[in-house]
């Protein structure tokens, strides 16, 4: 009896072995590594986003200071933040890339919308000289810069794990499993939001 039960544990043991072999060897375990990378990546990139999104309002109170007459320029800040905001960001957001692009739709109208407060800025000297204005715009600046540095770690870890979907054999595993490429963000749209908007102050 003892040795009946000790067999078939120890076919059962060399079955999930063999199993777990098979499921290591056609990437399965990959896809799990790269598909956490992806998350952390993202949730940085949101996370940078989300640093952004608290500063405008002290920014837009500060400009509004020395510049209320500007409202035009003030209240699209404020609606794009408010557009920014109220997406929701979602784990299905990177496996739909229609949500994908509407996400970057609004943070591409959000940075357009701070470029042209930025101009307006330009136009004050007592606010570019205000203490508070100086350091809302160094933080903006900084996260600028640690938005730019988060997204290329996303793409990176996209582009890993689609390659990985789309490679022999792992793209059998990707099949079977339903792993599906993932959208990225797009050239058009880092180009958008590297280009800052021309103002014409005459008209």
């Amino acid at each position: 009896m003892t040795n009946t039960v000790f067999a078939r544990w120890a076919r059962l043991l060399v079955a999930l072995a063999f199993f777990s072999s098979l499921l290591s060897g056609c990437g399965y375990n990959q896809f799990q590594t790269k598909d956490e990378a992806i998350k952390a990546a993202w949730g940085e990139v949101v996370n940078q986003y989300q640093r952004r999104a608290d500063l405008i309002p002290n920014l837009v109170n500060t400009v509004k200071g020395y510049a209320s007459h500007e409202r035009e320029t003030l209240e699209s800040v404020t609606r794009a933040r408010a557009a920014a905001t109220s997406f929701q960001i979602t784990p299905e957001v990177l496996n739909n890339p229609a949500a994908f692009q509407k996400f970057q739709q609004v943070q591409g109208e959000l940075s357009g919308a701070l470029s042209r407060l930025m101009v307006v800025a330009e136009k004050y000297p007592e606010l570019k000289a205000d203490t508070s204005f100086r350091d809302l715009q160094s933080q903006l600046e900084g996260t600028e810069n640690r938005i730019t540095v988060a997204r290329q770690r996303y793409i990176a870890a996209v582009q890993d794990y689609n390659v990985l979907v789309r490679s022999f054999p792992t793209n059998l595993t990707a099949m079977v499993f339903s792993y599906q490429v993932k959208p990225s963000f797009t050239v058009e749209n880092e180009k958008a939001i590297s280009t800052a908007p021309t103002v014409n102050f005459g008209k």
